[in-house]
């Protein structure tokens, strides 16, 4: 059987691709670097395997020289993934348009994917949160940057269960989700990484582990709690965050107690009256060092999928009602990368074993990702409306499957409703909006990776697959 020719890397990922050079010790590492991210990013029509990445047939061309080259190139070739993206990192931080400030948020995060047998490294018996249930798979914490227009990964750590190491829990190279957490969130503070606050659900929320870490370092955190979470207080007191939310005086929207409205806006632009209200509970409340934060569509029925009890550590003349419910909002934006990376980009399609190789698997769809925004914002520098700073420009998603409304899931917690993904808010009363807006003052929905990973895919399928000469035209402006 004749074998297929080499990936066509076209010019914008070969100028992008050009920036890893130094990494990569010999020209062939760097061409399979290249050939991995256009694999990775080109539409297929089933899972992003190494077979797939190169055109080639699942079983009949698995032994053929272009998938061997890719798999030496992930388990045994010589170079070093987390020194690829420190350089991913460097590159987005050295880029005006994906530079992480400090009114952004550091969000914390795990996912879990199915994965069969022992033998990979990590998968084991274990609950896997893309599924809500327990399964055999393989789980990674994971850190993300994000603030109303753009989010990426930075850092990624596998969780390896207790029962797959010698010791057990005991033994000194086992790690729990929050103590990979920590080490993720020192890891981005080392490199300089800006952020307004730790954001995470309640998994690290309720770890007191871990809040003591951050309250130690100094580290402002919004973190969730469940309804229930539990505390210590005389009888006549409210125990949990949701009995003292339900003991809020409020009565209707004309008449909200102690509930203060805060508008939402969102990247369709349109906008929801959410209510929040600081509590008072055991230790928390708005005058301690600890809040309390409540935030919900429905006050009087406080609905599980709409409403977020949120721990912060920012203090209330620092940070309002308003910055506290933006802040956690913006963790959504997790939710919508893994449906990206693992939809698109092929996270949990790896066919390798080795610690090594999976890691290096997961930067190299980092790099893809991040590719997305380069792509994007070159192409819309290109076109910049006259009299305005440039701005991505909404471009239709076109890859099969992609979300094209940016809608997450999960509000507030691993499972649940679907919500669009906000971008701004500001305190409302029922005179009107007061406040300073959290997003410039009539600042209009911009476009998210959404729209940039379409944008970037149709680009390599122009050349690669066979375009037009308008769409390579189009490439090259793009790899300017």
């Amino acid at each position: 059987m004749k074998e297929r020719s080499e990936l066509v890397v076209p010019l914008p990922l070969d100028t992008y691709a050009q920036q890893f050079d130094a990494l990569f010790v010999t020209r062939i590492q760097r061409r399979r670097f290249r050939e991995y991210l256009a694999g990775l990013l080109l539409p297929r029509d089933r899972n992003k395997t190494l077979t797939a990445l190169v055109g080639a047939e699942p079983i009949t061309q698995a032994q053929t020289a272009p998938v061997q080259r890719l798999q030496f190139f992930l388990s045994q070739s010589d170079w070093d993934a987390e020194a690829v993206n420190d350089r991913r990192i460097a590159l987005l931080q050295a880029d005006p348009p994906t530079r992480a400030h400090a009114n952004g948020v550091l969000v914390i995060d795990e996912t879990g994917d199915r994965k069969d047998g022992t033998k990979t490294a990590h998968v084991a018996h274990q609950y896997l949160g893309s599924l809500g249930k327990l399964a055999n798979g393989i789980v990674a914490v994971t850190s993300l940057w994000a603030d109303e227009r753009v989010y990426y990964p930075l850092h990624v750590r596998p969780y390896t269960p207790a029962g797959r190491l010698s010791g057990g829990r005991q033994d000194p190279a086992f790690r729990t989700k929050p103590q990979l957490a920590r080490e993720l969130i020192a890891t981005a503070r080392q490199i300089g990484i800006p952020f307004r606050a730790v954001v995470a659900d309640s998994l690290y929320g309720e770890n007191a582990e871990l809040e003591a870490a951050l309250w130690s370092a100094q580290v402002p955190y919004v973190l969730a709690l469940k309804p229930s979470h539990g505390v210590w207080a005389p009888e006549a007191e409210a125990h949990s965050p949701h009995e003292a939310a339900a003991r809020l005086d409020w009565q209707d929207a004309d008449h909200p107690g102690g509930w203060s409205a805060v508008e939402r806006t969102f990247r369709d632009g349109h906008h929801e009256i959410w209510w929040a209200a600081d509590l008072r509970l055991s230790g928390y409340g708005p005058d301690q060092p600890t809040r309390l934060v409540v935030a919900t569509t429905d006050p009087a029925r406080l609905p599980v999928h709409s409403t977020w009890y949120l721990v912060s550590t920012l203090p209330l003349a620092a940070a309002g009602l308003d910055e506290v419910v933006r802040l956690y909002g913006l963790r959504q934006w997790v939710e919508q990368s893994y449906k990206q990376v693992k939809q698109e980009l092929g996270w949990a399609d790896f066919e390798v074993r080795s610690d090594r190789a999976i890691r290096r698997h997961w930067y190299l769809v980092c790099c893809a990702f991040t590719f997305c925004w380069w792509a994007e914002w070159r192409t819309a520098q290109s076109r910049p409306t006259a009299g305005s700073a440039p701005v991505p420009p909404v471009v239709p998603a076109q890859l099969a499957g992609a979300s094209r409304h940016a809608e997450v899931s999960g509000v507030g917690e691993k499972s649940g409703g679907s919500r669009s993904v906000p971008v701004g808010g500001r305190i409302a009363t029922r005179g009107g909006s007061t406040g300073v807006p959290l997003v410039a003052a009539g600042a209009a929905p911009r476009t998210q990776l959404v729209g940039a990973m379409a944008h970037a895919a149709a680009l390599l399928e122009s050349v690669v697959l066979g375009g037009s000469p308008s769409a390579i035209a189009g490439l090259a402006a793009c790899g300017h």
